[in-house]
């Protein structure tokens, strides 16, 4: 980076300081990052493309830090054009505004930075961070989070010997700019031309392990579409944790991760010294593609030799007795001192249910989708901006209805307003032919149900009300629906959106504006000093420094 682009980084610094202490809690540490956002040469499936790169590195370097810190993370983006980095599962309490995503955060100009300031306030667990615009995502700029317990909070598991992060996901050899030109065409997008892991193709990553030693692997799905099976070849993994939550530890030979999901596992090198597969493959999809990596003994006799262990391919009721198999460790203790099933979440009556169905259609010839019928469609103020300076004509509250009413597609800005404090429960009704996941921005909600056909209320009887994991990335089946409790307990502007990469870009998205009439710090933060502000709010004020 050239000295002006330094001096940038340090002058963002200095004011990210000065504001901290009426942002964030003060006596909690702070953790600072300096990241340079460029393009460079990457070549995962053996041929060159254009890759996203942060600080040099593909994908990008891990955040670690503890429950309560606080991380201030400057960006400086080399890019050609506007970028975001979203936290995925971050929670960000009382502050949508540095979510990073179109509806509450102003992208960063070319040739400038953004200081996001966060907190990682009462989380655990595992989780990434990825570009959230332009479909920036199909190019890089993803990487790991790892949120460790404070050292007097006990975990329900001995300390491993190593702990990993482990970044699958599907892959095209196509620049995402001909990805994106393709969508803005009007046109689906092929099939994934590969799966990596840790930004490799087939036997690019690798893993040194000690015989007899125990290990944590933090597993996300960062890819764009496919739900991927994760296995080791005659290792059993155990699962210990789920996007923050601790579960009961179920051992398992694989893991359907599905896109956009975080899992931990723990697993033994207990096998004879030598060299086995890492596998990561596609399920669902015809045809399968599969990519390996090595885990390597340390006093490994050979290579891996034949061919890697095949997993599920197609079988539906496999992934969904394994997905009501993940339960939640009501023992454990969460972020705080206090068990994880303190919060009997079955015994709350809920305030309001809402149904959200997908659905694919064209829309003027080209293709796009929706949910309950409408098409989501950014425009150039964040929602979340307009709401804090009362800017008319940005977005129109519930412009999306409870249930979906079978009407045609069309686009709109697809919010929808509820209250804080209410407890809702959230309908997944899949009625097309794929897996679907979906993703809340804001929050960790309680995965109750899901089966296959149409809900009803009738399907409430089979709900599991005691130890449902909470996470915030959920799949649905297909011809299938899954339904969510969620506590409304963070006020903001918050993204709801399909994983699917390709449908969330065109229009497979929705806003929950979670409203107060209260000013107060308590409910939600006042706007960042440092706030980019762009659109209808340009030239407005934050506040004074």
């Amino acid at each position: 980076m050239n000295s002006k682009g330094t001096s940038r980084l340090l002058e963002a610094l200095c004011v990210a300081v000065l504001t901290l202490f009426s942002i964030v809690e003060a006596d909690d540490p702070y953790r600072f990052f300096n990241w340079n956002v460029t393009y460079g040469d990457i070549y995962p499936l053996g041929v060159r493309q254009q890759g996203i790169l942060i600080n040099g590195q593909f994908p990008g370097p891990d955040i670690h830090c503890v429950t309560n810190d606080n991380l201030i993370i400057n960006v400086f983006n080399s890019l050609d054009e506007p970028f975001l980095l979203s936290w995925n599962g971050i929670q960000q309490r009382r502050n949508s505004y540095e979510d990073g995503v179109f509806g509450t955060t102003c992208p960063i100009p070319p040739g400038h930075n953004f200081t996001y300031i966060l907190q990682v306030k009462d989380q655990i667990g595992s989780f990434y961070y990825f570009p959230s615009l332009a479909f920036h995502k199909a190019a890089g700029g993803f990487g790991g989070i790892r949120i460790l317990s404070r050292p007097r909070i006990p975990v329900p598991f001995p300390d491993p010997d190593g702990d990993y992060t482990v970044l699958i996901g599907d892959w095209y050899k196509s620049n995402h700019t001909d990805l994106r030109a393709h969508l803005d065409n009007g046109k689906k997008l092929p099939l994934p031309d590969g799966i990596l892991i840790n930004g490799r193709g087939s036997n690019g990553y690798s893993l040194t392990v000690e015989q007899g030693k125990t290990y944590r692997l933090r597993i996300s799905n960062v890819g764009l579409e496919s739900s991927l099976n994760f296995r080791i070849q005659n290792h059993k993994l155990k699962l210990v944790e789920v996007e923050g939550k601790h579960t009961l530890q179920t051992t398992y030979s694989s893991l359907d991760v599905h896109v956009g999901q975080s899992y931990s596992v723990l697993f033994t090198a207990d096998q004879p010294g030598q060299d086995y597969y890492i596998v990561a493959s596609s399920r669902f999809t015809t045809p399968v593609l599969t990519t390996t990596g090595v885990l390597h003994y340390s006093n490994s006799a050979g290579p891996v030799s034949g061919p890697p262990p095949g997993g599920p391919t197609i079988q539906v009721d496999w992934s969904l007795n394994q997905a009501r198999s993940i339960r939640t460790n009501l023992s454990a203790s969460g972020p705080r001192p206090n068990p994880q099933g303190s919060y009997h979440y079955g015994m709350i009556n809920t305030t309001r249910t809402i149904v959200l169905s997908s659905s694919a259609g064209q829309v003027s010839g080209k293709q796009r989708y929706a949910m309950n019928s409408v098409s989501f469609v950014a425009g150039d103020t964040p929602f979340k901006l307009a709401d804090y300076f009362k800017i008319q004509g940005v977005f129109r509250e519930n412009s999306i209805s409870d249930r979906p009413y079978g009407g045609g597609i069309y686009l709109d800005s697809s919010v929808l307003t509820l209250d804080y404090r209410a407890y809702v429960e959230i309908v997944f009704q899949n009625t097309e032919d794929i897996v679907q996941s979906y993703h809340l921005d804001g929050y960790s909600f309680f995965v109750v149900g899901m089966d296959g056909g149409q809900w009803s209320s009738a399907s409430r009887d089979q709900y599991n009300l005691r130890d449902g994991i909470a996470r915030c990335t959920v799949q649905v089946y297909p011809s299938s629906w899954t339904a969510i409790y969620v506590p409304l307990d963070n006020v903001g502007m918050w993204n709801l959106r399909s994983e699917f990469w390709a449908r969330q870009y065109l229009g497979q998205q929705l806003y929950v504006r979670v409203y107060t009439g209260s000013t107060s710090a308590r409910d939600e933060y006042p706007i960042p000093k440092n706030a980019l502000l762009c659109g209808k709010a340009s030239g407005r004020r934050t506040r004074p420094l």
